[in-house]
């Protein structure tokens, strides 16, 4: 559960820290509050959420098991054990 909170989180956080990058890079005033208007944090925002959803899209539609498959737990089998597996 851990990995799909990071993933989401790491997708809201990039484009402030693309941002942040970009400030830095052009030499502006990466903590200074005229670099962060309402407007433009607004904006990173929008574009994070936006970037949420599409991950969120995709993981649903393109990871996981194929749809009608079914799940063996795992189980010991002639002494050992057999990981549980989708068929």
């Amino acid at each position: 559960m851990i990995r799909p909170v990071l993933t989401e989180l790491l997708m809201f956080i990039t484009p402030f820290v693309l941002y942040a990058v970009f400030l830095w890079a052009t030499k502006a005033g990466v903590f200074h509050p005229d670099s962060w208007p309402v407007s433009r944090i607004a904006t990173l925002t929008i574009a994070a959420l936006v970037l949420m959803i599409v991950t969120f899209f995709y993981f649903a539609n393109y990871s996981g098991a194929q749809p009608g498959s079914t799940y063996v737990p795992a189980h010991i089998e002639n002494g050992k054990f057999v990981p549980g597996q989708n068929k």
